[in-house]
């Protein structure tokens, strides 16, 4: 018997981010909504991302600070972790925020979540079990997962990702992290603050490869002082399993050696969820990764399909995904083109200290063919940071040669992520660097630093007074 099929004017596959977005601004125009989801609803964020891994990441940043800081005068000491209890709490703050911020979400704008693995069937219907749903338009926002790079015997170690590792409940005491990106870093830096003896292996010349020199330079000065052992340039070969243990076979400096160690966190990457949903048999047109190949307009080569977050191989940050969700949502209801301006797109990497950035790098200018001019302004220059007894990192600007015009920041520093939030509005409005240095700063906060940063294109910070103007 062939199963009765519902029609509505949107049907959203995915209840992350970007469907929860899609599916709130669907109701807002008035459309009937089905959102779909095949697992835990409420995506990579609230589950398995940012926000369990913030929730560790403080409490483990805390533990470091109380048996290292550099005050005189204050005794501290740090008695270790209850990994348990520290998990359990993780757990409830995330089954709060997905009831809270999600399941009543969707209840209060009217649309139900429907449970079950979809696939298409054709160019306007996606079968979920008996039940055939079919739409005027549909938004995919399956997002993504883990990737295990093709490395001989690592599928076989049983490694832990940067989703099993939030649920440890016993610490290893040795631990390789592979890759180096922001869950890398950050979920490496977790366990070092938390007692794990940890190896950071990356393939590219340097860790954050994405981001500025001068940040990789900070980041990697942090973790070694901490303990962590960095090494770059390294090949994987091989990772084989010798009792409770995993031993790795890289080949580094011209050489082969063995790693040995109780844990390997494997941060290589994503690849997005789009292999079930059988996108071919709709007309969508993927990537080599799976990624759905999408317009400006978040449309695919389906003209009744869209996409939006994670599935469509974007820059994987939680707030493009919602926005990007709101937008296709808006582009099929109303038969818009509308696309986003992604000039000032921030990004955060939160280890201790933060990395933060905005825009372009010195680098990306420079092949997009944009002439342009950058100062290093370090943190030993900021009398907040004088004050905090913590001059780790710098502020960076990329500035366009001429105009002066503000195309790119780095902030490397406690509080970067909040720093960043002044070049992306410098960024988004086009303010130059004579601008922002005759703007006000407040003093004695780390954000002076931007202010500093752009007075180094004429004149020399450290011939001023503390808070000289």
């Amino acid at each position: 018997m062939v199963a009765e099929r519902e029609g509505y004017d949107l049907v959203v596959l995915g209840s992350g981010a970007a469907g929860f977005a899609a599916a709130i601004r669907a109701t807002e125009l008035g459309a009937g909504v089905a959102l779909v989801e095949s697992a835990t609803v409420g995506g990579t964020c609230v589950n398995t991302g940012c926000i369990p891994s913030k929730a560790m990441l403080a409490p483990a940043d805390l533990l470091f600070r109380a048996g290292h800081h550099p005050f005189p005068g204050i005794a501290t000491r740090a008695d270790g972790v209850d990994l348990p209890a520290l998990s359990a709490a993780r757990a409830d703050l995330v089954e709060r925020l997905r009831r809270e911020r999600y399941l009543e979400v969707a209840d209060g704008h009217g649309f139900g979540v429907l449970h079950g693995r979809a696939r298409f069937e054709d160019a306007s219907t996606i079968a979920i079990g008996g039940r055939r749903l079919s739409a005027g338009a549909l938004v995919v926002a399956t997002g993504a997962s883990p990737l295990l790079p093709p490395i001989e015997g690592l599928a076989e170690a049983a490694p832990l990702t940067t989703t099993t590792a939030l649920e440890l409940t016993e610490l290893p005491a040795e631990l390789v992290v592979i890759g180096t990106g922001p869950s890398g870093l950050e979920m490496g830096q977790l366990l070092l603050h938390l007692g794990s003896r940890v190896t950071f292996l990356e393939s590219e010349p340097r860790i954050a490869p994405e981001e500025e020199p001068e940040t990789s330079d900070a980041l990697r000065g942090a973790l070694e002082d901490a303990g962590a052992t960095v090494m770059t340039g390294v090949a994987i070969t091989r990772v084989s399993r010798e009792g409770g243990r995993r031993v790795l076979t890289v080949e580094h400096d011209g050489r082969e050696r063995t790693i040995g160690t109780d844990q390997v966190l494997v941060a290589a990457g994503r690849r997005p969820n789009s292999e079930d949903l059988e996108p071919a048999r709709a007309g969508i047109a993927v990537d080599a990764r799976g990624a759905l190949w999408v317009d400006g307009a978040l449309r695919t080569t389906n003209p009744r399909v869209w996409a939006a977050g994670d599935v469509t191989g974007h820059p994987q940050l939680v707030y493009l995904a919602a926005r990007e969700g709101a937008l296709a949502a808006s582009n099929a209801l109303l038969g818009r083109a509308e696309t986003l301006d992604l000039r000032a797109l921030p990004r955060v990497i939160f280890t201790s200290p933060t990395a933060a950035a905005a825009g372009l790098t010195a680098a990306q200018a420079e092949e997009q063919g944009i002439a342009c001019d950058s100062r290093v302004l370090p943190m030993s220059a900021v009398p907040r940071a004088i004050v905090n007894r913590d001059t780790r990192g710098f502020v960076k600007l990329v500035a366009e040669v001429g105009t002066g015009r503000i195309l790119g920041a780095s902030v490397v520093a406690e509080g970067a992520g909040e720093v960043i939030l002044g070049a992306v509005y410098a960024i988004q409005f086009g303010v130059t660097t004579a601008q922002l240095a005759a703007t006000w700063a407040p003093y004695l906060t780390v954000a002076e630093g931007l202010r500093l940063a752009a007075q180094t294109f004429t004149r020399d910070v450290g011939t001023l007074s503390c808070c000289a103007a």
